[in-house]
């Protein structure tokens, strides 16, 4: 054999090195990303001296029902001085009903900003969001929704002791409810998958998202960062777009503690799972460039994983062993990991649906992105 033939003996293998290459990036992924928040020791924060004055912050649009059963929680929660700002957008339901018999129950905790609609003037929840900063009286906001529900009385504690001097943004975990069904599980992974994201990059000092269901940061730096003026033009992204714009390598925090949890009602159709999706798919164009970079690499490197592991079961049907022996590594490596990251977020009951819920996932958010990246957001 000449010494061209040797090397061209060895191109009908290229598709096997190819996967074993996408294997070495995964595993990366998950030992040096998700292992920070797996070996991440869980602190609570209700102790800590530092305890400052805070203002909760909850918009709502015609979400009278979720107001009755949970804004009651969120005000009695156990925590020395704080209010709530409810900026109610432009409902038309009961809701204004309902915030006047809270607001006579809780006259010095509850306050109420009202937006009427406008026929000329259209907005997005940043606007509402923005009033609700200005109305507050305190320099430390936590936000949520009007449909979460905190997982008990300490979650202002936990949130609240997470700020310090340095610390300007802290990010919190929201789960939704477990209902179902099996869209309520691929919910709950995808939203358990993008948690263990943006906590993991946080813990390497590149945090580049949060989530509004449950945030925390300082006003003056919502007025240093200008508010949400740079991307004010779409629906989205009043909390991953500021955090990716304003958060550092020292000021974030993260809180995980079981206390400092707050569930949400889910999405119970398809269609409407895909409409949320579209709709946070658009705030990711705007992300730093060096993110977008980071975050494509980890979703394409496993994409093409699971397409080139496919390739090689069929190209190579006498070896199925080397592309089942690579995905079994895999597998392995995520059970392991998971495991203490699953039983960290209270979604254990997960782990068994991981091999179909992961390929599912990767495709489906693929394809949700693809479609809607370019689409123009402009309502609530």
């Amino acid at each position: 054999m000449t010494l061209l033939e040797q090397p061209l003996s060895y191109l009908p293998y290229v598709p096997l090195g190819v996967l074993g290459i996408l294997l070495l990036i995964q595993l990366y992924y998950i030992y040096f990303l998700y292992g920070k928040l797996a070996f991440y020791p869980i602190k609570s924060f209700r102790e800590t001296p530092q305890q400052p004055p805070i203002s909760v912050i909850i918009c709502a649009h015609n979400e009278e029902e979720n107001l009755k059963a949970f804004l009651p929680q969120i005000l009695e929660q156990d925590y020395p001085l704080f209010e709530v700002i409810l900026v109610d957008d432009c409902s038309d339901d009961d809701t204004k009903w309902i915030l006047k018999e809270f607001s006579s129950r809780y006259p010095e905790r509850l306050k109420i900003v009202e937006i009427k609609e406008h026929i000329r003037l259209k907005h997005t929840k940043k606007f509402a969001l923005t009033m609700g900063i200005k109305a507050a009286k305190y320099e430390h906001l936590v936000f949520t929704d009007a449909d979460c529900q905190p997982a008990g009385s300490f979650w202002l504690a936990e949130m609240a002791g997470a700020f310090s001097p340095e610390k300007e943004i802290v990010l919190g975990y929201s789960p939704y409810f477990r209902q179902n069904g099996f869209l309520n599980k691929l919910i709950r992974f995808e939203t358990t998958h993008t948690a263990m994201s943006y906590l993991s990059y946080a813990l390497k000092r590149n945090a580049y998202m949060g989530v509004g269901r449950n945030l925390a940061y300082t006003k003056s730096l919502f007025y240093k960062g200008k508010g949400f003026n740079k991307h004010m033009h779409i629906k989205s992204g009043d909390d991953d777009l500021f955090v990716n714009h304003n958060a550092t390598r020292t000021n974030v925090n993260i809180a995980i503690h079981p206390d400092s949890h707050v569930h949400s009602v889910p999405k119970e159709t398809w269609k409407s799972y895909y409409k949320q999706k579209a709709r946070h798919s658009g705030a990711s164009t705007l992300y730093q460039s060096k993110h977008k970079r980071m975050l494509a690499t980890q979703l394409l490197s496993a994409l093409l994983f699971y397409l080139m592991l496919a390739v090689c079961f069929v190209l190579y049907p006498n070896l199925w062993y080397i592309p089942l022996g690579i995905y079994g590594v895999r597998l392995f490596s995520q059970l392991l990991i998971f495991n203490r990251i699953y039983t960290k977020l209270a979604i254990r009951d997960l782990l068994i649906w991981l091999p179909l819920l992961d390929v599912l996932y990767y495709f489906y958010i693929c394809i949700n992105g693809l479609f809607n990246r370019g689409k123009k957001q402009t309502s609530w």
